[in-house]
């Protein structure tokens, strides 16, 4: 159940009836319309920029199709795309988002259901792997396709480990892990035991929320009673920042994805437990310091089998496009085997954006350049269990994130709590205290325990 909100809900936008008529009818229906130049215009995230550097092959089999780009940093992008669909003022014809979101937007309406568009053709919906393909739909419909999809793992430098005379575990565990970084730390020659996010923005609660997770520890009971000061939570977020503050990266508290991505490649950390989606960028040797150094094991457990999350940037056509059936045509050319192919011949194979789909992982040139991440960013993904990630039953469906509307708001006050603990302004459980409060303050005021 990703969406519960009883009060305060934002007025449902009516489905576009006769959106997959006129798509069925191709573009006759759409004569005086469609067949002059149509003008979209994609809101996406700062990353997917490549999409832009292959746009001419669209634009040859779509020569009546313009696309205008925007794109935006990811608390940019989330503050301004609810905005613009709610208030129907379609700016916007392509979107991109992620499995939280989705869920949240097809039950408000705000989405055009794909599964009759993505069923024609070639496109071959079945093709993407299917814990990023069910994360992006809600009740049983497809409403967004993946451009990329991404678990975690711990990925490790194999000279160092050699060096100290250390091995990897298979399948290491948290403790495994704060004592290999104990061990590698070397701040005098600039190197961290491990890089671990730990700014004050929602996305870098991500490694934290698998930590709380695998330790036995969650957000929410089933009956949405806040369990931010619960013991297990309490252990999970203490050995964290612990972990953090006497093996980690300086100036930890600041650190998000770009930064801990940016402090592996350099070769300033020994260890980094982070995206799947990071390695193609680790191991290119054109910007890498790292590439054909590193390792890769599955993301440390505490107490579950596993305990990577689930992530996917996505291309989603909002119900208030005014152009949807060229809004379909490109979101299908940016996330569609040609596409990836077209990628890696023409921006270099280990680049590829991976997760997205299994014939990906058939190529033989990708093989070759993704040959130590390839496998485990697909052992990575297939374990994740997107309904109960960690112990215990959840009211949503979710992996490192809360299933409800309020999650953005709610998760960038805890971080800004964990953050300050990890600065050393407060201790972790006056930290636990204010996010406690801030969770009950969300539950009270949404209507989730009634």
């Amino acid at each position: 159940m990703p969406y519960r909100r009883r009060t305060g809900q934002l007025a449902r936008i009516p489905v576009v009836g006769g959106l997959l008529a006129s798509l069925a009818l191709g573009p006759a229906a759409c004569a005086g319309n469609e067949q002059d130049t149509t003008t979209i215009t994609v809101a996406s995230v700062d990353f997917t920029r490549d999409m832009q550097k292959l746009i001419k092959d669209f634009q040859r089999t779509h020569p009546h199709i313009r696309v205008k780009f925007d794109f935006l940093p990811e608390s940019v992008l989330r503050n301004r795309l609810p905005k613009d669909v709610a208030n129907e003022s379609g700016r916007y014809d392509v979107v991109s988002i992620g499995p939280w979101e989705t869920p949240i937007w097809a039950s408000r309406g705000w989405l055009t259901r794909l599964d009759a568009l993505a069923s024609q053709g070639d496109y071959d919906v079945q093709d993407f792997i299917p814990v990023v393909r069910k994360a992006l739909s809600y009740r049983n419909g497809l409403y967004a396709v993946p451009y990329y999809g991404e678990s975690s793992f711990l990925v490790y430098r194999k000279d160092l480990f050699a060096k100290a005379g250390l091995t990897m575990p298979k399948r290491p565990t948290w403790q495994q892990v704060a004592k290999m970084a104990a061990k590698l730390n070397d701040p005098p020659n600039g190197t961290a035991g491990i890089c671990l996010r730990g700014g004050p923005v929602w996305l870098d609660l991500l490694p934290l929320n698998t930590v709380i997770l695998t330790f036995g520890g969650r957000w929410f009971d089933e009956k949405w009673n806040p369990q931010l000061t619960s013991l297990e939570t309490k252990r999970a977020v203490r050995f964290y920042v612990d972990l953090v503050r006497s093996s980690g990266e300086s100036r930890a508290f600041e650190a998000g994805p770009a930064q801990c991505q940016a402090t592996m490649r350099q070769g300033k950390a020994a260890m980094l437990y982070d995206a799947t989606f990071f390695a193609g960028r680790l191991e290119d040797p054109k910007t890498s310091k790292v590439a054909g150094k590193l390792g890769y094991a599955p993301a440390p457990v505490m107490r579950t089998d596993s305990s990577g999350w689930l992530w996917t940037w996505a291309l989603a056509i909002p119900i208030t496009s005014k152009h949807p059936k060229a809004a379909w045509d490109f979101a299908s050319w940016a996330t569609s085997k040609r596409y990836l192919k077209l990628y890696g011949e023409k921006l270099g194979w280990v680049g590829v954006p991976p997760g997205s789909r299994l014939s990906t992982y058939q190529l033989p040139a990708y093989k070759k350049a993704a040959k130590g991440f390839l496998q485990p960013t697909l052992n990575a993904l297939n374990a994740v269990d997107l309904t109960r990630p960690g112990l215990h039953k959840q009211p949503w469906t979710g992996t490192s994130y809360v299933g409800i509307p309020e999650y953005a708001g709610l998760g960038g006050r805890v971080a800004k709590e964990i953050s300050a603990a990890i600065a050393g302004r407060q201790s972790v459980d006056e930290a636990l205290q204010k996010a406690q409060l801030f969770a009950n303050d969300v539950v009270e005021g949404g209507g989730y325990k009634d």
